[in-house]
């Protein structure tokens, strides 16, 4: 164990990566599907003698610059890992080719859940479970990189806090800390906490009546906000209201990194009860869902019955569950959205569902978008600048010292919201180009960017299949992924030369 602590990261997520596809494998031998099981077995075996070889030859190599050299690691993993595991699945799946079952792979290790198949059968059921836990394991991997790697960097959203604090903003954090002891102390804090929720939430979903493969997948896509599903979402579900009752409490550990601490750190407790990401979610999830029924909101209370109450409350259900889960950027619909739609009487509910996925969860989480704390930052800034304009001579309790900080923290958070939406517009335009109308290019770019790829299917005018965008629109897809899983400003840090220096 001492031996593969000292490996470097690209070793030790590597090996970790490839290790649980066994699990998938064990699962073919359970369903008596053997071809599945072989391949996954031999496959698997042969890379773990490759990677411990490799491991065996890198044993005692330190990076002159840990941190640095992590960051870059990060964006080699992306590349790598799902390279290495798309070959079983091509192998294993005749319908697709290499770069899309490459694609798929991407997909689930970016925790985005965009997938290529509309209809979930065409897949064998072990590889529905190396999708999810391929997505289990990324949105572990971006929990641990955002506190040991981000954190120092500033970057992440964790810039937003750095304009708060005093002293350099960087510079010997940087070069001094210690990335490794970082990265292994923050998942052994973490993985056990996340292995519990996961395994909690399957137990509590097989007994609400959800078959092994579905608990499974939908327990993991929650925690790691994935959103991958082998049935095609929450309708093909046994577990009913129950299962999206349980789901519901555990979404809200994408939207605080508060969560994965507060039952084993009481100031991580007393820090959630404060939290303003907290608050905001609360606030979506209860205000949105009232605006929804506000048309139709009248028209209920005419001659209520109890068939039509029992319908509103459903329909209400659906919109919060609905809500918080693309908040989360999970992208799981309420099997009760649709009557949310028709109750709302709204058209354009597709629009709200895209504009919670760029809000996004929490800092420090699975969730992708634009996060929480960057959206108060400058809900905060705002109010205080409609303040002054309304009234210019007041004099405010915050000193001139904490106006500037919390201008600068605005700042940045400003400079990150508008490179999110450069990145949106390009990425929109050059999908476009390849033959998708804008409208479905909008869509499909913000699946990409916010790491939300059910919203492709839920915010479309039309059915909209990932199958039918071309292998360029795939690749641009990959590379949007991939830029929203580690945001604008880590691409930034690594393309600087200056930041090398």
């Amino acid at each position: 164990m001492t031996w593969f602590k000292s490996l470097p990261l690209f070793v030790q997520l590597l090996s970790f990566s490839v290790a649980t596809m066994y699990l998938p494998m064990l699962f073919a031998i359970r369903l008596e599907d053997w071809d599945v099981a072989r391949t996954l077995f031999y496959y698997t075996t042969f890379l773990l003698i490759i990677i411990t070889l490799i491991g065996i030859a890198v044993t005692g190599y330190a990076s002159q610059n840990s941190a640095r050299h992590y960051l870059l690691t990060v964006f080699g993993a992306f590349l790598i890992v799902p390279s290495l595991l798309a070959m079983p699945f091509d192998y294993l799946v005749p319908s697709i080719n290499y770069f899309q079952a490459y694609f798929e792979m991407l997909s689930s290790l970016t925790t985005t859940g965009a997938t290529l198949f509309d209809d979930p059968s065409i897949v064998p059921a072990p590889l529905h479970m190396m999708r999810a836990i391929l997505g289990w394991v990324g949105g572990f991997f971006i929990l641990v990189v955002a506190l040991s790697i981000f954190a120092p960097l500033h970057i992440g959203g964790f810039e937003v806090f750095a304009a708060f604090q005093d002293g350099p903003k960087g510079g010997s954090q940087i070069v001094n800390a210690d990335a490794s002891q970082r990265f292994t102390r923050y998942a052994s804090q973490i993985f056990p906490v996340y292995l519990f929720v996961t395994v909690f939430l399957i137990v509590a979903l097989l007994i609400a009546g959800d078959r092994t493969l579905v608990a499974v997948s939908h327990a993991m896509s929650i925690i790691s906000t994935s959103g991958i599903s082998p049935v095609g979402g929450l309708e093909g579900s046994s577990s009913g209201y129950w299962g999206e009752f349980l789901m519901f409490f555990f979404l809200f550990f994408a939207v605080s990194r508060h969560t994965f601490f507060c039952t084993t750190d009481p100031e991580a407790m007393q820090s959630l009860k404060m939290d303003k990401e907290i608050n905001l979610v609360l606030i979506c999830i209860i205000v949105i869902p009232i605006l929804l029924f506000a048309r139709h909101w009248t028209t209920t209370f005419e001659g209520i019955n109890d068939d039509n109450a029992i319908t509103a409350i459903v329909a209400f259900w659906g919109s919060v569950f609905t809500v918080l889960s693309f908040l989360s950027t999970t992208g799981f619909e309420s099997a009760a959205w649709t009557s949310a739609q028709n109750w709302s009487g709204l058209g354009t509910t597709g629009v709200i569902l895209m504009a919670l996925a760029i809000m996004g969860g929490g800092i420090a989480t699975t969730a992708g978008g634009v996060k929480l704390l960057r959206v108060y930052t400058l809900y905060k800034h705002g109010r205080r600048e409609i303040q002054r304009l309304t009234y210019p001579n007041a004099i405010f309790r915050s000193s001139s010292r904490a106006r500037k900080k919390n201008r600068e923290g605005a700042q940045i958070a400003w400079i990150f919201l508008m490179l999110f939406v450069l990145s949106l517009a390009l990425v929109a335009l050059a999908l476009s180009v390849t033959g998708i109308s804008f409208s479905d290019s909008l869509v499909f770019a913000t699946a990409g960017l916010s790491n939300t790829g059910p919203l492709a299917h839920a915010a479309g005018e039309s059915f909209t299949s990932y199958a039918n965008i071309s292998d360029t629109g795939k690749a641009i897809l990959c590379a949007a992924m991939v830029l929203g899983r580690l945001e604008a400003l880590a691409v930034i840090a690594v393309l600087n030369p200056s930041y090398w220096r």
